[in-house]
């Protein structure tokens, strides 16, 4: 086998058998068939492998030669030979496709023994990211609660700016409905920052409504659940403004975010997305939904205390 091999490696593939010296400069000499003995298969049929015995046979009587396909590159990976083959996604989450390729491959493919099949790249991160966003979120959840019962006092208070969170998603899922966005690294920063900027609208709306209300109860007019209306209107009126502002200003600054194109911009997009849908519907919830829950919750107290004062 030694022998054919290297009758292959010196007819075909060339092999240097030594090197000249032309003053300080080496040149390797190389001996190989002419080309014109070497481009074709029935050609290289007819190379002559030598025998033991001294004779000399057509290299077609000891080995099979045929055109096959082969990998470019060997690779290793862990100790094991790897093949890569490359694939661009478009139109799709990579997350998706890969959950599809699996079951394809699973129904169609039998690998052999000794093969291993593995998926890489984007994917990869996408499935690491996940497994840090089930942790990292609920743990940033339940901080920002705790951040906000230190801050109110009450739990009540605290569970009506959390709806903001959920509220705010909504606009964001949307938004890349529309953009046609799948979900990334880029995305998800983006939904951690519109969070965070949900909350703090709904703090604010949250402060002026109680102020409100202690003020009308301290002044004795909180005697009616009309008045109490009337005291959520004015706290609501009161913070209008500002949480319109806060809202306008975060979208205008990411509007041309949006429209951008050049390096980065298509990760900054992703970044830019979810807050500017976000913000519209955490506005809607902050302005109309809070204030309207807020109301609701106070209304019960009321009724008690008014229940409790006629008795």
């Amino acid at each position: 086998v030694r022998d054919v091999e290297d009758i292959i490696e010196t007819a075909i593939g060339g092999k240097n058998i030594t090197r000249t010296i032309e003053g300080q400069e080496r040149y390797p000499v190389n001996v190989r068939y002419p080309r014109e003995l070497r481009d074709d298969v029935d050609k290289l049929k007819r190379i002559l492998v030598p025998t033991p015995s001294g004779a000399q046979i057509p290299i077609y009587q000891v080995a099979d030669l045929k055109l096959t396909t082969g990998p470019p590159m060997i690779r290793s990976e862990n100790g094991s030979k790897v093949g890569l083959v490359f694939v661009d996604v478009i139109g799709e989450s990579y997350g998706d496709y890969v959950e599809a390729a699996k079951e394809y491959i699973k129904k169609s493919v039998e690998l052999p023994g000794g093969y291993t099949l593995e998926w890489a790249g984007q994917y990869t991160y996408l499935e690491r990211l996940r497994a840090k966003l089930m942790l990292v979120v609920p743990i940033t959840l339940v901080i920002i609660f705790m951040l906000l019962y230190l801050n109110f006092n009450s739990v009540t208070k605290t569970m009506i700016v959390m709806i903001s969170v959920p509220f705010a998603f909504i606009g964001a899922i949307w938004i890349l409905y529309v953009l046609g966005y799948n979900t990334s690294v880029a995305v998800w920063v983006g939904i951690i920052a519109l969070g965070g900027v949900a909350v703090e609208t709904g703090v604010i709306m949250i402060v002026y409504l109680d102020q409100y209300y202690e003020r009308y109860k301290t002044e004795g007019r909180m005697t009616s659940l009309e008045l109490l209306l009337e005291a959520v209107t004015q706290g609501a009126l009161q913070r209008m403004r500002p949480i319109i502002m806060t809202a306008t200003t975060t979208t205008a600054a990411l509007i041309p975010i949006m429209w951008s194109a050049g390096t980065g911009a298509d990760v900054m997009k992703r970044i830019a997305a979810p807050m500017v849908g976000g913000m519209l519907t955490s506005t809607v919830l902050t302005l109309i939904v809070i204030p309207a829950i807020y109301t609701i919750w106070r209304s019960w107290s009321l009724r008690r205390e008014l229940t409790a004062d006629m008795q």
